[in-house]
This record gives C-alpha cells, structure tokens and sequence, in this order.
C-alpha cells in the first residue's frame, strides 16, 4: 500500500516553488461546482492572470487516477509559466478513484470541458483556444479528451452534454496511452490501481493509442527514458501513430529521468508546454 499511496501523489509532490509576488498578480476562483455524483459537487479551480491571452488550459489533477484537494495557492508552481503568459487555467479534479473507475473518470473530465466551454466568456477565454494538459493519469486523460472528443448529444435532457468537448491542444507527461494489458486482473497495475478494475471490454475505448485520427489536436508528448511505472513506449508507439495520421506531434525523451521530473528537468519539461500552447492555442 505504501509503494502505492507514493505512486499516487508523484505528480503532485513534486510542485515547483512559487513567489509571493506571482500569487499576488492572479485572481483564484476556488471550488467551482461543474456537476454532481453521489451527493458531491464535482469541482475546478480558476487562476486568472494579470494580463490574459484568451486562450485556457485545463489542467488534470489525476495520479493513478487518484484527484485530491489541495490549497488552491500550493498550485501556483505549477502554474506560473503559464500564468505569465496570460493563459487562464483550470484545476480540474474527477470523482477520485478507489471510488471510481476511468469510464467515470473519463465521464467526469469530458463534462469540466464542455461546461468551461459554455461558461468561457466568463472566463475570459475563447471557447475554440482550450489546451489540456496532464502527468501520468491525468496525461492519459489529456489524451483521451484529444483522441476521442464529440460535439456533444444534441438530445441530451441536460444542457451541458449538448456542448462538445474537443480541446485544441494536448500536453501530456508520461502518460499511459494502452490500458489494454492494465485492466487485466492478472496485471500487478490492476492491483495496484482501483481505477483499472472495470469489464475488460471497455479498455480500447480508453486507450488513445486506439484513436488517433488525422483531426487530433496537436500533442505534445515528454517522457523519461529511465520510467519504470510508464515505459516510455507508450508514448512512442503514439507518437509512431500521430505521425502515421499526419496530426502535429512532438515527443521529447529526457535523458535518465523516471516518472516525475525534478529541478532542471522539470523546467525544461514546463518551458516546453508553454511554448507548445503558445504555438497552438494563441495562432489565428
């Protein structure tokens, strides 16, 4: 349990530090409710900057598809190179596993798009120029909202499932692109990730590699060479597909680092999401 627990909170103890100063120039709009399940609000948190671009980046917070609270300030790290370049970005948290598995999850992600997108001129942001970006699970989930988004149900009883959910870019952190072999209860990963304990069937349906089209938004795709949890085959082989369809794709490897990124490695890993969102959220 405890090799687990540490497995989970990986992408989020390993926050960038963050200034006074920064904290002062964005507005934070904590707990906004974008749906319900069980009795429980599902929420995200708004950081605006000083000076916005227009564009938004939903940002998943998922490790093993794990979603946690945390002070809304302690994201600030991870967010302020995007805040400095004017980008509005929104923390999204999923009904969490163990209570919850990826269809849920999926479900939940695919709803915090579409209701930013009705809400975008709230925001301050363009609904055509929404970016996604994730480690791990919540890079899987990156994926997932950019290879198999919809328009939405036009016959859908509720408002929010007429909208669609496509995103106009992808970043994505180690992320598991074929859950096919995870969801196998012979798997040490099904054992290990609640998430991944629901009817075999379905795992093509939520693995990205299967998805890729021509359509797909541009991706950006950073991985460690040295990763044991995530092999960083997973974001070769689709990468091998993205490049096959012909959609806008990049994979940097960064040499000997494992999953999660620290000091320099970190930095040029974030430089790197800023600038991809900057190429394909802020063009005409």
């Amino acid at each position: 349990m405890k090799t687990t627990i540490s497995c989970v909170f990986l992408v989020l103890t390993l926050l960038p530090g963050h200034s006074a100063c920064a904290e002062e120039k964005v507005n934070i709009i904590p707990d906004v409710v974008y749906g319900h399940k069980f009795g429980m609000a599902l929420t995200f948190d708004v950081f605006k900057p000083q000076n916005p671009n227009g564009a938004g980046v939903l940002f998943m917070v998922s490790g093993g598809w794990y979603s946690r609270w945390t002070e809304p300030q302690n994201m600030l790290g991870w967010f302020n190179s995007l805040l400095e370049e004017g980008f509005t970005v929104f923390c999204v948290r999923h009904g969490s596993s163990p209570k919850f598995k990826i269809p849920e999850v999926v479900e939940d992600v695919r709803r915090s798009v579409r209701f930013i997108r009705q809400h975008a001129q709230e925001y301050g942001v363009n609904p055509n120029q929404l970016g996604v970006w994730g480690g791990s699970a919540g890079g899987h989930l990156s994926l997932v909202l950019g290879t198999t988004s919809d328009q939405g149900d036009p016959n859908a009883k509720d408002p929010i499932l007429k909208i669609s959910d496509q995103v106009a870019a992808v970043a994505a952190y180690y992320p598991p692109t074929d859950i096919r072999e995870f969801v196998d209860n012979k798997s040490p990963y099904y054992h290990r990730f609640p998430a991944l304990q629901f009817e075999a069937d379905l795992a093509d349906d939520f693995s990205p590699l299967l998805h890729v089209t021509p359509d797909d938004p541009p991706t950006l795709l950073i991985h460690g060479d040295q990763d044991k949890l995530v092999p960083i085959s997973h974001s070769k082989n689709i990468m091998k597909q993205f490049e096959e369809q012909n959609v806008p794709a990049e994979l940097i490897v960064i040499k000997d680092a494992a999953h999660g990124f620290k000091g320099e490695d970190q930095n040029r890993a974030s430089k790197a999401v800023v600038n991809w969102f900057k190429q394909y959220l802020l063009s005409p």
